[in-house]
């Protein structure tokens, strides 16, 4: 009934393109300075966002594509683009939002998408659930895609102890940080996508 094979897989493959570790540095840039109260709150809603943007890509996923004449190089490239705008803001100290907005926005934009269900990840939902040809391997899969978004919760949720030990000055270099590495993922997801449109024309 249960394809322990098929769960492994996706889990494995969920944890290395959506990274929980690499995720903590960012998730805290981005919700520094808010009550720790917003934090687990924003912690759940990013998640939330996450598992219902690639549910939904699992179930229908190949269909929007095809309908909206977008190719997953494309989906790639855009991805990139936006992580890469926010990566500047954090390098550049840009992260202030709109008081009455803010705490919604991150939580949806980048945190929720692209950061977590990005491309890399909405793909691999979409070849495993059309691979998944029997209702044990379906099982499997959705339980690996529940279980990855269970880990990420639990990460986000428990690393906001470590803006205790690391104060003000702390969460200043954790950001410049966090800025570094997006735009890296950032660069590398446009390259991606450019290799993928070159090699496939």
């Amino acid at each position: 009934m249960f394809d322990i094979a098929v769960f492994g897989s996706l889990f494995l493959t969920l944890f290395v393109i959506m990274d929980p570790p690499g995720i903590t540095p960012i998730f805290l840039a981005l919700t520094a300075g808010r009550p720790a109260k917003v934090q687990r709150r924003m912690a759940l809603q990013a998640v939330a966002v996450a598992f219902g943007v690639i549910a939904v890509f699992g179930v229908l996923g190949q269909q929007i594509l095809d309908y909206l004449h977008v190719s997953v190089p494309a989906l790639m490239i855009a991805g990139g683009l936006l992580l890469l705008l926010i990566a500047l803001d954090l390098l550049t100290g840009k992260t202030d939002e709109p008081t009455q907005t803010k705490d919604v926005n991150v939580a949806l934009v980048p945190l929720g998408m692209p950061l977590l269900a990005g491309p890399g990840a909405i793909v691999s939902v979409i070849l495993a659930v059309q691979h998944a040809d029997s209702m044990g391997s379906q099982i499997s899969v959705w339980t690996a895609i529940v279980a990855m978004h269970v880990v990420l919760w639990l990460t986000m949720r428990y690393s906001l102890l470590i803006i205790r030990v690391i104060k003000d000055g702390g969460v200043v270099l954790v950001t410049r940080l966090a800025g570094m590495m997006l735009s890296a993922i950032a660069v590398q997801q446009i390259i991606n996508g450019v290799t993928q449109v070159i090699q496939n024309s």
